[in-house]
């Protein structure tokens, strides 16, 4: 009872008190004290008594002379307070931090202002670089070195070193597969870098592997395809 507030103890009290104060007047004139309960309230109050038996509820029976329940309220009421239940026991009204959020705008956005971004570098580079194109190609002059554009240099870099079949399909492919099954192997959830060694190391080394072929095919390598350093032959590429 200690979560009754104290100013419902306090009527019951008084209720108490009104009830024991007329007890010499209800003792006189029992008859009329019975005729507040009509006979059907007394009916179905035996029937809820006979339920609850059944199912094992603790109820305040009736007695069988039709008086007032004993233990009963003022007014002979049997329904009694049990005890005030606050709402913030019952109910969480405090919104739980998450770490999502949701597709548009938070990520959207971004990607859309990054790509203006872009577009606005591009457009301003393209204004102050200029990129002409070359003469038309002349099929009976082969230019030497002939080199592929950058982005396919570490193909050609790798045909240099093996077979065709080897270079252009079974080491690309491999490195591929690896970094689609990558996620699976590495399910570690965390952003920090120092949490994710795996995942770190191998996109370095993707990386690296590559990024060094492209610079070899690019400034390493001279007429013939064949190696030179730069600094004494001069660099034989072009954008």
């Amino acid at each position: 009872m200690a979560g009754i507030p104290e100013h419902l103890l306090k009527r019951a009290q008084e209720a108490r008190e009104k009830a024991a104060a007329g007890a010499g007047g209800a003792a006189a004139a029992p008859a009329a004290d019975n005729s507040r309960i009509s006979d059907d309230l007394l009916n179905r109050n035996k029937g809820a008594v006979a339920v609850a038996e059944k199912v094992g509820n603790v109820v305040v029976a009736a007695p069988a002379n039709g008086g007032v329940p004993f233990g009963a309220g003022p007014g002979g009421h049997t329904q009694r307070l049990l005890t005030v239940v606050k709402s913030g026991s019952i109910q969480d009204v405090k919104a739980v931090p998450v770490d999502k959020v949701h597709t548009w705008p938070h990520l959207l956005g971004i990607e859309f202002v990054a790509a203006l971004a872009c577009t606005a570098f591009t457009f301003v580079f393209s204004w102050f670089v200029n990129a002409p194109l070359l003469q038309a190609a002349n099929f009976n002059q082969t230019p030497n070195p002939s080199k592929a554009p950058w982005y396919f240099l570490g193909l050609q870099e790798l045909l240099t070193m093996f077979h065709p079949m080897i270079a252009g399909v079974t080491i690309p492919g491999m490195g591929l597969i690896a970094l689609m099954f990558a996620p699976y192997m590495d399910r570690n959830e965390s952003n920090r870098p120092e949490d994710r060694k795996f995942m770190t190391s191998l996109f370095t080394v993707h990386l690296m592997f590559w990024a060094v072929l492209v610079i070899i095919g690019s400034f390493f390598r001279g007429p013939g395809f064949n190696f030179v350093f730069p600094w004494r032959e001069g660099i034989f590429f072009e954008l």
